[in-house]
């Protein structure tokens, strides 16, 4: 009997070691393809990982507690394997409550400190819960703060911990006390920061007074939606200092640009503005547009599974390819925060290009230890940051990057980590990196989160060409975008920012500026920005001298639409010889977008086009025979040749693209 006992647990034993050891060798094909981006072979790998059962799992996480090994161990490989699956799991509802369920026993078996940490970080990917207490398995009964930092932290580093404070924030005293921290860290990345909560009726007067100073102390804190949140902001601020805040943002808001500023490129809810990888620059620019179209459409399906957002985060699940803006770009700033877990490797393409490195500084096996913010591909040029400015793995970061022409400056959490370097061109080397091309989150096989990202465009310093097309039909540039040479009159009224001609009412109240040379019939093309409000006009035949809405001619630019010119006669609205000859209303866009308009005058014939829309035509002879319609003299209609000019009024209002044709 004993023998026989003896024969069925050496059976037994065989069995369970042949069935560990099946286990083994299927557990270990599956992650092998991990952390790779062999796409085909990671989705079939999640595919199996899907119908697992408790030998399998329990296989995989004992590989967490092994001691650490290289990159290529089981340990790493289950890491990736384990991440990829969560990310796949948590678009799944069903699926993700068993994860989740399991990823919980699982738990309670780890047996080393990575091990616990890391489920505990897959298991916060999966729930609404922002921290588990790896040590006893359990919800804390109060918010972990996060521990406090040296006192010595710079500016960037200081918003980066304040952020996190403020997720754990209880009560609107803690927040007030935090964005009041916050106001004495200038930046946009501040005035971004405090602008979200302008919507919270607790605290939302304090957001507004400190976005307010923010804005008012720093010239660069400009744009669309800068303006948006100055706007909001201005009812709100209350105190016994509003009179004087009140007045001056009212002031700034009437000169502060629309444009050449700081944009979001992620609202925080889904990928709006993004798109999928197709190719490289070199593979998408040999492309038809049918075939190019065609393969964006497969490669937008193919990032909602591998790119999502969770609780205002980007996400990349751990498997999958790049994200890429819908926009290209030329030159840049940019910031954007980031974070990745251990062994993490992710990085951001610019202009189409691998890439500022990100990564954990323990892998010293790819050689990490340098720090992340480094051009990685660079072979001739600098590759390397400066220093490491690293924060530790789970915490925030933050990318200040800016590109001009062919050449990157990178500060890492306010530290400069590589300094004006050449980008050299990855796709083909022997080429310079391309003047315009999408911005990229590079898809590496791990975990990496993206919050903040924000990119201002740099207006080119080269001078404004018109195009070919224009070139033939005989017109010639009127401004270049750099200076206004061909123009004289009031030059400190008038001056050139960002590529633009704009009155400035603090010197000079815009005044007249005029063209060097006469006119008299031609085609003049231009584009125009108002702000609120604004009154300006386009001088036709005008002498140097006098008002030349009377003694000239003047095409009114005006905001027609703003509540001070409700009782405005019909001879005033914009596009109208002023005086004269009435425009049609409704073809402005509104205030902050440019404007396209054609002045054609031939003889006493006179046409304004506004936006494709014909505004304005008639015989000035005609419509002036029996006197103006404003009743008063205008010497200058019979005047048949004169400058054209820029007619302010003190109102800020932009131009650019000035062009004549003369007939």
């Amino acid at each position: 009997m004993k023998k026989i006992f003896s024969i069925l647990l050496v059976l037994i034993i065989t069995c369970s070691n042949l069935i560990a050891q099946q286990t083994d060798n299927s557990v270990n094909t599956t992650i092998s393809v991990f952390p790779y981006q062999q796409h085909n072979q990671i989705d079939g790998a999640l595919t199996t990982m899907s119908g697992w059962g408790k030998i399998e799992w329990k296989k995989l996480c004992s590989y967490l507690d092994q001691a650490q090994q290289s990159q290529d161990s089981l340990k790493l490989k289950a890491t990736y394997a384990l991440n990829a699956f969560v990310n796949k799991a948590s678009l799944n509802t069903i699926q993700k409550a068993s994860v989740i369920k399991l990823l919980g026993k699982q738990l309670k078996k780890a047996k080393t400190e990575y091990a616990k940490i890391f489920i505990t970080t897959q298991l916060a990917l999966l729930t609404d819960v922002a921290i588990v207490d790896a040590r006893n398995n359990s919800l804390p009964a109060v918010p972990i703060y996060i521990a406090a930092k040296a006192s010595n932290l710079n500016g960037v580093q200081q918003l980066l911990q304040l952020q996190d404070e403020m997720e754990l924030a209880k009560n609107p005293i803690q927040q007030k006390r935090i964005l009041a921290k916050v106001a004495h860290i200038p930046g946009y990345s501040s005035f971004a920061f405090v602008s979200k909560y302008l919507t919270n009726e607790a605290i939302n007067n304090d957001a507004a007074s400190i976005i307010t100073r923010l804005a008012l102390e720093d010239a660069s804190i400009k744009g669309a939606n800068v303006r948006a949140a100055l706007e909001i902001a201005l009812p709100l601020i209350k105190g016994v200092d509003s009179a004087i805040l009140v007045n001056k943002l009212k002031a700034h808001l009437k000169k502060l640009p629309y444009d050449n500023g700081f944009v979001s490129l992620f609202n925080g809810k889904d990928l709006t503005g993004w798109k999928g990888l197709v190719g490289n620059p070199v593979y998408r620019s040999r492309q038809s547009d049918s075939a190019m179209q065609a393969l964006q459409v497969k490669a937008d399906e193919k990032i909602k599974n591998d790119w999502v957002v969770k609780d205002g985060i980007l996400v990349f699940t751990g498997h999958g390819d790049n994200l890429c803006t819908q926009k290209k770009y030329g030159d840049f700033e940019m910031y954007v925060d980031w974070k990745i877990t251990e062994q993490g490797d992710a990085g951001i393409y610019l202009r189409g290009s691998p890439q500022v490195q990100i990564w954990d500084t323990s892998r010293h096996e790819v050689g990490a230890q340098v720090g992340s913010g480094g051009l990685y591909n660079n072979q001739k040029n600098k590759s390397t940051p400066l220093v490491v400015a690293d924060n530790k793995i789970g915490e925030w970061n933050n990318f200040h990057i800016i590109m001009k022409g062919n050449k990157v400056t990178v500060y890492l959490n306010g530290i400069l980590v590589t300094d004006n370097i050449i980008l050299e061109n990855y796709w083909d080397r022997a080429l310079p990196i391309f003047e315009k091309e999408q911005i990229e989150l590079q898809a590496h096989g791990t975990y990496v989160a993206y919050r903040n990202i924000y990119i201002k465009e740099i207006p080119s310093n080269q001078p404004v060409q018109i195009s070919e097309i224009e070139k033939k039909e005989g017109f010639v540039s009127l401004f270049d975008g750099l200076n206004l040479d061909q123009w004289r009159g009031n030059k400190t009224g008038y001056i050139v920012a960002d590529g633009t001609v704009v009155v400035n009412p603090e010197d000079g109240n815009g005044g007249n500026l005029y063209t060097n040379n006469e006119y008299a019939n031609f085609v003049y093309r231009f584009e125009f920005q108002l702000t609120p409000g604004a009154n300006n006009g386009i001088g036709i035949h005008a002498p140097p001298a006098g008002d030349a809405a009377y003694v000239g001619m003047e095409i009114q630019v005006l905001d027609n639409e703003a509540p001070i010119y409700k009782d405005l006669h019909v001879y005033q609205y914009h596009g109208s010889v002023y005086g004269v000859i009435p425009a049609k209303r409704g073809y402005l866009l509104p205030t902050g977008e440019w404007n396209q308009e054609e002045i054609m005058i031939n003889g006493s014939k006179i046409k304004v086009t506004l936006n494709g829309t014909v505004i304005t035509e008639g015989d000035i002879k005609e419509a002036s025979k029996n006197g103006t319609l404003d009743h008063k003299e205008h010497p200058g209609l019979t005047r048949t040749t004169g400058h054209i000019g820029f007619l302010g009024h003190g109102d800020v209002v932009r131009f650019k693209n000035m062009r004549v044709k003369v007939l």
